[in-house]
């Protein structure tokens, strides 16, 4: 039995200095980036603009790996089931970790499969209606809504994605009955808001506020919890609705069990590529904010925020598409 024990332990340290040995010539070959739109997507161009700063600090280029298809969740998977050595990472959203777990049956689980590295990007939703809405504020919409229970509709990126939810968020917080309008993406959803056929929409920032600052729709508020840099003229739902946030992440997540010197080394640097002043200004005309954490924080992100929005999920019924 001691002999054994020992053999184990012996075992056990050689894998361990094996760990460490590898972890010091990290990276030896190129990165592969998963992200889970295709190319020309926000979270492809952030990928794009982070990888290449990253790729420099590293020593190694990055090369993004566009898996898109299934609401992300092909790039969560594939994330989740590579090997564990920091050559496979993937840079997803909250709508992966947080939301499909209780929409879909998954082949990987959000607080099992996956080694937090690093929060990225942050950014706000804006609320956007069409001209022919008579709401000039969030507290107009609200009572417009309340006057007419079920008669104003709302589109979405489709089901689970960022804008669905923060809309779900604005209806449980408002206690108002707005019907809901899936679409293949926000982009896709665009022109039926400009035409009237749906009334309003919480949208990536970038993608309606040229059309909102050109007056072919009306911008009422963002749902970050202090004003967006990207708008600062317009207020938070949380100036009306005190406590209400709805924050977009992008994250930089390694499959689980990747050793814990790989991902100081990668965490490291994603915040020394992410303090990069051209970075932060490019970010800013995508409508993101750059933002960095430490391993354990964005782990400890995740973990609470996985039994929130399975509540909500679950008390508005939500069904995938």
């Amino acid at each position: 039995m001691v002999r054994m024990l020992v053999l184990m332990l012996c075992t056990g340290g050689t894998a361990i200095a094996a760990d460490v040995a590898s972890s010091r010539s990290y990276p030896e070959k190129p990165i592969r980036l998963v992200v889970p739109r295709p190319p020309g997507s926000q979270v492809d161009t952030v990928a794009r603009l982070f990888g290449q700063k990253l790729g420099e600090a590293l020593g190694k280029a990055i090369v993004v790996d566009n898996a898109s298809g299934a609401a992300g969740n092909i790039a969560a998977d594939r994330v989740a089931k590579a090997a564990p050595d920091g050559y496979t990472l993937g840079l997803l959203d909250e709508s992966q970790i947080l939301i499909n777990p209780n929409l879909y049956r998954l082949g990987y689980d959000p607080s099992k499969d996956f080694t937090p590295v690093s929060l990225v990007t942050l950014s706000s939703n804006i609320l956007v209606v069409h001209n022919g809405v008579p709401a000039k504020s969030v507290s107009d919409l609200v009572a417009l809504a309340k006057a007419q229970p079920g008669v104003l509709n709302f589109a979405s990126g489709g089901s689970g994605s960022s804008p669905h939810m923060a809309a779900e968020l604005f209806k449980s917080t408002a206690g108002i009955d707005v019907v809901h309008i899936p679409y293949k993406g926000v982009v896709v959803a665009i022109p039926d808001l400009l035409a009237a056929r749906v009334s309003m929409m919480f949208s990536p920032i970038s993608l309606v506020l040229p059309l909102a600052r050109a007056g072919k729709l009306r911008a009422l508020a963002v749902t970050s919890p202090k004003r967006s840099a990207a708008v600062p003229e317009l207020p938070t739902i949380a100036e009306s609705y005190p406590g209400f946030e709805y924050i977009s992440w992008y994250g930089l997540l390694a499959p689980a069990k990747t050793p814990a010197a790989v991902v100081g080394r990668l965490n490291a640097e994603t915040v020394r590529a992410l303090a990069a002043p051209d970075l932060t200004a490019r970010l800013i005309d995508v409508g993101l904010e750059r933002t960095s954490s430490s391993a354990e924080e964005f782990a400890a992100l995740i973990k609470s925020d996985i039994p929130k929005w399975a509540r909500i999920v679950k008390a508005a019924s939500l069904k995938p598409e």
